[in-house]
């Protein structure tokens, strides 16, 4: 499976786990919240598959673009997380746990970006 370059990467790994997460905690969103549920689990989705898409370019730099579109994706998934927690959809605990993982693969994200930029 070597084609397949992002299956090495703890980044890609990291951010299945933050998306099986996600989808866990938004199952008990309401009708009423289905919006907000179906925005965050396609951002949280698409962290996951930028990063596998992205590695697929033939250059760094298209790369590059792709990562920075997984990043904005996180970004993007505190914020719908803090609005849900502000909601009272989500607890405490999993806002934190969530936004703990989210903050872990924004690092990797960070520390892939700028290795892309230098090679």
């Amino acid at each position: 499976m070597k084609t397949f370059r992002f299956l090495d990467f703890t980044v890609y790994k990291d951010s299945k786990d933050f998306y099986k997460q996600v989808v866990n905690v938004t199952k008990s969103f309401s009708r009423d919240n289905e919006e907000l549920k179906k925005q965050l689990n396609r951002a949280a989705l698409s962290v996951v598959l930028n990063i596998a898409e992205g590695s697929a370019k033939k250059s760094d730099k298209d790369f590059n673009r792709y990562v920075e579109n997984s990043l904005g994706s996180v970004n993007e998934c505190v914020a719908a997380l803090d609005i849900a927690f502000d909601n009272q959809l989500i607890n405490s605990n999993s806002f934190e746990e969530i936004a703990e993982l989210a903050e872990k693969i924004t690092k990797q994200l960070g520390g892939l970006s700028k290795k892309l930029k230098n090679s």
